[in-house]
């Protein structure tokens, strides 16, 4: 199969590029964005490597019957994801993994492979040398053929990225201990009952108050929870996604159809010169200069 290369200057492209992923960004933080996907699918078995260069909020929903072996370059973790993994973090700025996906046909191909086993282990943090070691490889081998031009990998390259992740999956351990694990779980918990409500209702403009109510937990505790796991606090966390919010309506808007100050108002921004310093600060463009990329 073809390696491909897929470059987005958008964040709302970005999300799009990879086929079978349920997935919705948001961008967190300030920039022009940049992003890159390469894909390259051979033997049954399908690779990814993306780099954003801003904070970006990835809600995603892995594909069915699948199992993913995802490598965090930066910091060296692997992540297990199979069909039921649905998960909404921020990714830090300059940020790069590499992911091999591995479909229900190959699946059952691997009678060495106990799924069972891997209970307990779905988006737990791993860590390892070897996990550090093939996630660099991996995307050095993606660059090379990549450069090289390769319209079609080797069949055994195949069979040479599962054999070597799950080598790196036996030789990794949970990087949190049993408190550490929990408290993940929790914050992550609470993350995703605060984003099933404000998905559900996205023109409302929730109050940290309505936030805690909904997901059966203090402000306090909400706060500590969003400031762990996200990285921001609730109220900056809705704020980020309105302007998101405003960022898509513009994008899909035609000149002569709405304006800038109609946009703004639909998502809670009452004072347009605010807005648009907010904008201009997000995505490093004023909001009418958004608008007037479809003309």
């Amino acid at each position: 199969m073809q390696i491909q290369a897929h470059n987005a200057h958008d964040v709302n492209e970005q999300q799009t590029v990879i086929d079978g992923w349920e997935q919705h960004y948001q961008q967190m933080s300030p920039g022009a964005f940049r992003g890159q996907i390469v894909h390259m699918e051979v033997g049954g078995v399908a690779v990814y490597e993306e780099q954003m260069n801003t904070r970006v909020e990835q809600y995603f929903h892995a594909p069915a019957s699948s199992l993913v072996f995802s490598f965090d370059t930066n910091d060296g973790s692997l992540y297990l994801l199979n069909g039921e993994s649905q998960n909404t973090w921020i990714t830090p700025e300059n940020y790069k993994e590499v992911a091999v996906v591995l479909d229900q046909k190959y699946l059952s191909g691997l009678g060495c492979l106990d799924l069972s086993a891997l209970d307990g282990l779905f988006l737990t943090p791993l860590g390892s040398q070897q996990s550090r070691v093939f996630g660099r490889w991996l995307s050095s081998t993606l660059a090379s053929l990549l450069a090289a031009g390769d319209q079609l990998a080797e069949e055994s390259l195949a069979r040479q990225l599962v054999d070597d992740c799950l080598y790196v999956l036996e030789c990794s351990t949970p990087t949190l201990d049993g408190s550490g694990l929990r408290r993940l779980a929790q914050d992550r918990k609470i993350v995703r009952k605060v984003l099933e409500l404000v998905t559900a209702f996205p023109d409302e403009n929730f109050t940290a108050l309505e936030l805690a109510k909904a997901a059966g937990v203090s402000v306090r505790q909400l706060q500590k929870s969003f400031t762990a796991f996200i990285g921001v606090a609730p109220n900056h966390w809705l704020r980020l996604r309105r302007l998101n919010a405003a960022h898509r309506d513009l994008l899909r808007a035609r000149p002569g159809e709405t304006t800038v100050a109609e946009i703004a108002m639909r998502w809670s921004f009452w004072h347009l010169g605010r807005f648009s310093e907010a904008y201009r600060s997000l995505f490093n463009e004023l909001p009418s200069s958004t608008l007037l990329r479809r003309s």
